[in-house]
C-alpha cells in the first residue's frame, strides 16, 4: 500500500495512493497512525468522519511530511564511492547522527540555506519509515517486520560546517535541512532499489541499495542495540556517491519507481 499526508481542508489527513495510467492519485482517506496523536486527537474532538470526494492527483494536492517521527536516524558513509569522493576511509562499523525534527520538511517546500554556510550539499536517500517498536534486534531476526515502509529523503548538508565542527549536528540540523515524501510504500523491497537524484533536471547521483556497505539488517541491529527505534521513526540509509554544492535557485529531485519524486526548491534563508 501507498500512503501521503496532506492538507484537507486545513486539516492533516492520511491517504492512500493509487497509481491511474502513470499518474498518482489520492484515492481514500486513512486512519492516522498510532504515532500521530495530533491527528487522531482531531478526529475524536470533531466526533466526524473526513471525507475526500473525488480522487486528487498527487501532483495538485498540498503535501506534507509523510510521517510524524520522534526521531530522525541517519547512516552516514554506507557506499564506498561516496565516502571515497569526500576522501573518507570505509568506515568499520555503521556510522550514524541525529538530524533534529525541527529540519522536517514537506515536498515541494523550500529548503533555506543558511548565511553561516558557504557550501550547501544535496545528499539523496532511501529513508526506512519504523512501523512497530525496535530494540535491541539481532542481524538474523526478521527486519522486515518493523518496517511500515520506505520513503525518500534529502540529507541537505552544509559541508564547510560539518569538516569545521567535526561533527555533524549543526551541518546535518538547520531547519528545512530534512526534505522527506511524498509517499510511504510497503511495496517495494528496500535491498533491491534504485535511486535518482538530480540538480535541475541534471543526473547526478544513481545509486543500488544492495551496494551498500552495512545491510539494513545489519544496521537496525547496530542501531537498536544503543537506542529504541518507535513507530514513525525515520533511518535514511545513506547517499552514493555525486554529491555537491548547491546554488539558490537550485532544484533537486530525488527519484524512486514506485515512490514518486521528491523535489524542493533551494533559496537563501530570510528571517
Amino acid at each position: 500500500m501507498k500512503t501521503c499526508r496532506f492538507l484537507l481542508d486545513g486539516q492533516a489527513q492520511y491517504s492512500r495512493v493509487e497509481e491511474r495510467e502513470g499518474e498518482l492519485w489520492i484515492t481514500a482517506l486513512a486512519e492516522p497512525p498510532a504515532e500521530d496523536l495530533a491527528a487522531r486527537l482531531e478526529r475524536t474532538l470533531s466526533g466526524t468522519q473526513p471525507e475526500l470526494g473525488d480522487a486528487v492527483r498527487l501532483a495538485e494536492a498540498e503535501l506534507l511530511a509523510p510521517v510524524v517521527p520522534g526521531k530522525i536516524v541517519c547512516v552516514g558513509r554506507n557506499y564506498r564511492d561516496h565516502a571515497k569522493e569526500l576522501g573518507n576511509e570505509i568506515p568499520k562499523e555503521p556510522l550514524l547522527f541525529f538530524k533534529p525534527v525541527s529540519a522536517l520538511l514537506e515536498p515541494g517546500g523550500v529548503v533555506r540555506m543558511p548565511e553561516a554556510a558557504e557550501r550547501v550539499d544535496f545528499e539523496g536517500e532511501l529513508a526506512l519509515v519504523i512501523g512497530r517498536r525496535a530494540r535491541k534486534l539481532e542481524p538474523t531476526d526478521d527486519w522486515r517486520s518493523y518496517i511500515r515502509g520506505c520513503t525518500l529523503a534529502n540529507d541537505v548538508s552544509a559541508r564547510d560546517l560539518q569538516k569545521k565542527d567535526g561533527q555533524w549536528t549543526r551541518a546535518k540540523g538547520f531547519d528545512t535541512f530534512c526534505p522527506v515524501g511524498p509517499l510511504v510504500s510497503d511495496e517495494l523491497d528496500p535491498e533491491n532499489v534504485t535511486m535518482e537524484t538530480r540538480v535541475n533536471g541534471e543526473l547526478r547521483q544513481r545509486g543500488e541499495t544492495r551496494d551498500f556497505i552495512f545491510p539494513i539488517n545489519e544496521l537496525l541491529a547496530y542501531i537498536t542495540a544503543a537506542m529504541t527505534l518507535e513507530p514513525g521513526d525515520l533511518v535514511l540509509t545513506g547517499t552514493p556517491a555525486g554529491v555537491g554544492p548547491l546554488q539558490a535557485g537550485d532544484v533537486v529531485e530525488v527519484s524512486v519507481a514506485g515512490l514518486g519524486t521528491l523535489s524542493n526548491a533551494f533559496a537563501p534563508d530570510e528571517d
